[in-house]
């Protein structure tokens, strides 16, 4: 088995090589605006640092989301492309689920990240492999008060720019695509799960929520004569 796994659906761009056992290879660069940039470029230098070719891939994990249109779509087409070169199968995993499982929390608690627009997508765990609600987006304010919230850790950077809402905030602050792999590697030796939250999921991107970039109002189309 060698796994490949890609996010780009936070401001980090990650990337990491597991063979079933351990991690091969992994690196991560934080830069919210140059996921195309960036990616590829990572790939090669975590397969090289491994002395690995791409051939030798076996599995693609990439992360759904939730996460902004642009980047999420970064990874996710990456993936997929890889898949149908190689002739793999690409295994999508939430991107929340990523952090919960580097966070290696025991307890109830929290995975927050930055949604922009001053909203934050979330979802609670009932430890680091065990998720309990479905991701959602919301303004912080909106869940200060709310039962999932209240008392518990929170992981991740949407959990540090609301310390208000969030007083108890810990790292990482950052997706790990070495994680991604350490779970989905964790997945496939088990043979899968009907348990809430603990399956993969298609490779499809979980938006919840309209893109930034739209077609204006009252946009006037023009067409030939």
């Amino acid at each position: 088995m060698l796994l490949l796994a890609v996010d780009t659906a936070t401001p980090a761009v990650t990337v990491a090589l597991h063979d079933g056992t351990s991690v091969l290879a992994a690196e991560s660069q934080v830069d919210a605006r140059r996921h195309g940039e960036l990616l590829l470029p990572a790939v090669d230098r975590v397969l090289a640092e491994a002395g690995l070719k791409l051939d030798a891939v076996t599995d693609v994990v990439v992360g759904v989301g939730p996460g902004p249109y642009t980047g999420l779509r970064v990874g996710l087409v990456t993936a997929l492309t890889f898949g149908s070169a190689l002739g793999v199968p690409v295994r999508g995993l939430c991107t929340l689920d990523g952090l919960a499982y580097a966070s290696g929390l025991e307890g109830p608690f929290v995975v927050v990240t930055d949604a922009r627009r001053k909203e934050v997508y979330w979802a609670r765990y009932a430890d680091a492999r065990t998720r309990l609600t479905e991701p959602a987006v919301d303004r912080p304010a909106d869940i200060a008060g709310h039962e999932h919230v209240v008392g518990v850790p929170a992981v991740g950077a949407g959990a540090l720019l609301y310390p208000e809402v969030f007083p108890d905030a810990r790292g990482p602050e950052h997706q790990s695509a070495a994680a991604l792999a350490s779970l989905a590697a964790e997945r496939l030796a088990a043979g899968g799960s009907s348990s809430p939250g603990r399956d993969f999921l298609p490779a499809l991107p979980l938006y919840l929520r309209r893109p930034d970039a739209q077609v204006p109002k009252n946009y006037k189309v023009v067409t030939p004569k």
